[in-house]
C-alpha cells in the first residue's frame, strides 16, 4: 500500500489525524459565491472510508491508520484482501492508502471517515492522484522544444531533438547522458496539487468542491488532505 505522512492537531487533549480522505474525481461544474462571483471548481466524491487497520509504535514501530475506500464484488477481489477486511466488520474496499501519524489518533479499526472532518476550519487542501496518461510523446510537446527552423533547406524533421550526444560532453565523448530529454511516455505520474481552496463542503452527499487543477482524469481515485502549507 501507499504510505503517506500527515501530522496531526490536539482537540480537548486527544491526538486526531489531520483529514485526510480518499475520493474520486467526478468532474467540473460553477457555483455562486455570498459576493455573486461565480467559481469554477472540481467536484470530488471523498469518503466515507473506513479504518481498515491501525499500527502503533508497540506493534508494528510506527503510528498509521489504513483508510479502505468503493466497496468491490468479493469475486473481484482476493481472499486476503476480504480477510483483512473482514477484520474491520467490512466488506473488501476497492482502494486502500495508509496514513501515517505523528501521534497516536483516537481513530479505531472498523471506524468510519466522512467530510465532515472538512467542514471545521480546513480551507486548503492538497490534491495527490494520477495525472492523464498522454501515451508516447515527442520532445516538443513533452519538454516543450522549439523544435528546428522552419525555414528553406531543412529537411522533414522540424519537430525532431536534433543531436542527442554532442562531443562536448565533458567525459563523455559523443555517449548520451544520463537523464537526457527525449521523446517518450508522458503523463501517468503520481502528482500533487497543493494550497488549493476548499470552497465548498457537501456533507449530505459526500462532496468537496475544490478550485484548481485537480491531477487526474474523471473518475480516477484521489487523496485529499489539508494542506500542510496552508491554514
Amino acid at each position: 500500500m501507499d504510505s503517506l505522512t500527515f501530522g496531526i492537531r490536539k482537540r480537548d487533549g486527544v491526538f486526531s489525524m489531520t483529514p485526510a480522505l480518499l475520493g474520486t474525481k467526478i468532474g467540473m461544474t460553477r457555483v455562486l459565491e455570498g459576493n455573486g462571483d461565480a467559481v469554477t471548481v472540481t467536484v470530488v466524491k471523498a469518503g466515507p472510508c473506513v479504518v481498515l487497520q491501525r499500527k502503533t509504535v508497540e506493534t508494528d514501530g510506527y503510528e498509521a491508520v489504513q483508510l479502505g475506500w468503493e466497496d468491490v464484488r468479493p469475486h473481484r477481489s482476493t481472499m486476503p484482501q476480504i480477510g483483512h477486511a473482514a477484520k474491520a466488520k467490512t466488506g473488501p474496499k476497492r482502494f486502500a492508502r495508509e496514513i501515517r501519524l505523528a501521534e497516536p489518533t483516537e481513530l479505531k479499526q472498523g471506524d468510519v471517515v466522512t467530510v465532515e472532518q472538512f467542514s471545521e476550519g480546513v480551507a486548503y487542501v492538497d490534491v495527490a492522484g494520477m495525472t492523464k496518461g498522454k501515451g508516447f510523446a515527442g520532445v516538443m510537446k513533452r519538454h516543450d522544444f522549439g523544435g528546428k527552423e522552419a525555414s528553406h533547406g531543412v529537411e522533414r524533421k522540424h519537430r525532431s531533438a536534433g543531436g542527442i550526444g554532442g562531443s562536448a560532453n565533458a567525459g563523455m565523448g559523443r555517449g548520451v547522458k544520463k537523464g537526457k530529454r527525449m521523446a517518450g511516455h508522458m503523463g501517468d505520474v503520481r502528482c500533487t496539487a497543493t494550497n488549493l481552496r476548499l470552497v465548498k463542503t457537501d456533507c449530505e452527499n459526500g462532496l468537496l468542491l475544490i478550485k484548481g487543477s485537480v491531477p487526474g482524469s474523471n473518475g480516477s481515485m484521489v487523496v485529499i488532505q489539508k494542506s500542510k502549507k496552508k491554514g
